[in-house]
């Protein structure tokens, strides 16, 4: 039952609203109560309940707009570093419009939609022909992020002013892109233009690293050959080559290769090693009994060689990666869940497609062989998303790493980073990665990140938890920035050599950038100063009557519940009868402690301590 004045709970103050005419010269930022220019209508009226409501949600949806709005803006202006992309540093740019097209992205969604695979991989087809073919499929994946992407930056860098790529203006379109990418310092003017400071590389073992700024385009170790492919005669003739070490048989020599590897790959700059994983694998520590025998079979028998043979010799050299990796201090990105060549019959890298059969419970034993390794882990679909989650909750080294692959699209961004930033502490999450092929691919994907990740704080962290803007934007810096900066430093532990420019924005400085007027059809919920100011008595709410709905919420006859105690006899006996006493049980008396029966001795037979028990005195029946 309620207390007091049953119908105190829903009386509201009447409102006094001053519905203001905007005033000629359309100045809303003032109210102006004197002058023929600036008519104020006064009304009073009642609000009913659920009117208060919605306008009290419609102003709490715009305060999140405007912080959505804001925390874009601040999160836009840091200095990215991309932490894992396939860029050619010798050609980090498109010079046609087929580079673009020709992205994978487009490829295997068109031939998806129903465009033959010779179309597209005809052999000597000419950039601007690849082109024109691939623009009559783009319209059945105008519906995709990935064509978001093309639009977004089209119109970016190139001046393209339509929404849809058609058969009427994909000329023009290739004419404009084309001499935009041939204009001096191309690479350059995209990087700037994307606010990019750097981005990493996937360098095959045998890369020389040269003719390229290492501080821009930051060498990685990518180890999947090594790992899977030692069994390739061609792959161990490379080894041999680029480390000048002879595999003559030892595994010390196969140890001294791969360390030559790293050796040369950090005198360069590399800043992380990485490797690509299917799901059926699980590291595990391999003997050097087991190791050798299997190196042996592999260099005799190469290809040929029995599946057992070439799993051990994977497994070994894995491990001999994450041993270097935590000599040199190098993070040790794995990529996992890939199940390749699941559509031979696809486009080239269409092919592939994850794997829910992958658990991180395979990892468990190199997670905890290596605790100062640190491992940023993606994850090719997002239903693995939870388990990488728990795993960065409870491993201090599992590091949740971008959106990769078939989790890149906003609605899976969405629910996977929401997972992330409730779970996982703030240092131990690097929020995105590129992964694209083309520099011209970073600023769209990027993008397409801040507003899902600006939404997120907004909705998550300023609506819900209470946040200030300017702490959410520090968390969107960390996770966009700064952790990136802590976690792939220089091996000798040295922050790498970037700008400053990844100092966390000022949110002073993005606020009047978004609009913070309500609606022109939308009357502003008064303040309670005003309210209190209007001088006018409470009124009771409009609708239901006050005795009507208390009437639906009690009734005249009360609960029979029954008797819920029991029956309670008029001599209650019992230990916790009043006046009861303890009674000792029977063969029990006083108990006198002296030394040498507190003193602990140990049994004759299984030596365990315990107190003595003198056997000369004769047990009582009972016992």
């Amino acid at each position: 039952m309620w207390g007091g004045d049953k119908s105190s709970d829903l009386l509201l103050k009447s409102v006094a609203v001053e519905s203001i005419i905007r005033d000629p010269t359309g100045d809303r930022g003032h109210s102006h109560r004197h002058g023929a220019a600036n008519t104020i209508a006064r009304h009073r009226f009642c609000l009913p309940l659920s009117q208060s409501i919605a306008h009290m949600v419609s102003h709490s949806q715009r305060d999140l707009t405007s912080a959505r709005e804001t925390i874009y803006q601040a999160i836009s202006a840091i200095r990215m570093i991309d932490p894992h992309t396939h860029i050619n540093p010798h050609a980090p740019a498109s010079t046609t419009l087929a580079d673009i097209l020709g992205y994978h992205y487009y490829t295997e969604l068109v031939h998806s939609a129903g465009m033959p695979r010779l179309e597209i991989e005809e052999p000597n087809i000419g950039p601007q022909e690849l082109v024109r073919r691939l623009v009559f499929g783009l319209e059945n994946i105008s519906n995709t992020a990935n064509y978001g992407w093309l639009i977004d930056l089209c119109q970016t860098f190139f001046g393209f002013e339509d929404d849809q790529i058609t058969s009427n203006n994909w000329e023009a379109l290739y004419d404009a892109a084309e001499t935009k990418m041939s204009s001096p310092n191309w690479s350059q003017q995209i990087l700037d233009q994307s606010n990019v400071e750097a981005v990493f590389l996937t360098n095959d073992f045998d890369d020389e690293l040269e003719g390229f700024d290492t501080n821009t385009y930051i060498p990685c170790l990518r180890t999947d050959d090594l790992v899977f492919h030692l069994a390739k005669p061609e792959v161990r003739r490379r080894l041999e080559s680029c480390s000048g070490v002879s595999l003559n048989g030892s595994l010390s020599s196969l140890r001294d290769a791969l360390r030559q590897r790293f050796e040369h790959f950090v005198a360069h700059g590399a800043r992380a090693c990485a490797i690509s994983l299917p799901p059926t694998f699980a590291p595990t520590h391999i003997s050097d009994a087991e190791a050798a025998a299997a190196l042996d079979q592999v260099l005799k028998n190469g290809l040929n060689s029995n599946a057992s043979s070439v799993e051990t010799l994977s497994q070994f050299v894995f491990w001999t990666l994450a041993q270097l990796c935590s000599q040199f201090r190098l993070p040790f990105d794995l990529m996992i869940g890939v199940n390749r060549g699941v559509y031979p019959a696809g486009v080239f890298q269409g092919q592939d497609l994850y794997d829910s059969r992958v658990s991180l419970i395979q990892y468990r034993e190199l997670f905890n062989a290596f605790p100062s390794v640190k491992f940023p882990v993606s994850v090719l679909a997002s239903v693995t998303n939870q388990e990488l989650v728990s795993y960065s909750w409870i491993f201090p080294n599992v590091i949740t790493n971008g959106h990769w692959w078939y989790s890149n699209t906003p609605s899976f961004i969405q629910r996977d980073l929401t997972a992330r930033l409730e779970a996982v502490p703030r240092s131990k999450q690097i929020g995105y990665y590129s992964d694209a092929y083309k520099l011209e691919f970073v600023l769209p994907k990027f993008d397409m990140y801040r507003r899902i990740l600006s939404g997120v704080l907004a909705e998550q962290f300023v609506g819900e938890n209470g946040w200030s803007e300017e702490r959410a934007i520090e968390l969107g810096h960390q996770v966009l920035r700064g952790n990136v900066d802590r976690l792939f430093q220089q091996p000798q532990g040295e922050p790498g050599n970037w700008s400053e420019a990844a100092e966390v924005p000022d949110v002073n400085a993005y606020v009047a950038t978004a609009s913070t007027e309500p609606p022109e059809e939308l009357d502003p919920v008064p303040s309670d100063n005003e309210i209190d100011t209007a001088g006018l008595p409470d009124v009771q709410l409009t609708g239901r009557a006050v005795d009507d709905v208390l009437a639906m919420e009690t009734e005249d006859e009360p609960l029979d519940v029954g008797n819920i105690v029991g029956e309670v006899p008029a001599d209650p006996s019992g230990p916790d009868t009043p006046g009861s006493q303890i009674q000792m049980l029977t063969g029990d008396g006083e108990f006198t402690p002296d030394q040498d029966s507190m003193r602990l001795k140990p049994d004759p037979m299984t030596g365990e301590l315990q107190f003595p028990i003198d056997e000369s005195k004769p047990k009582k029946p009972s016992e």
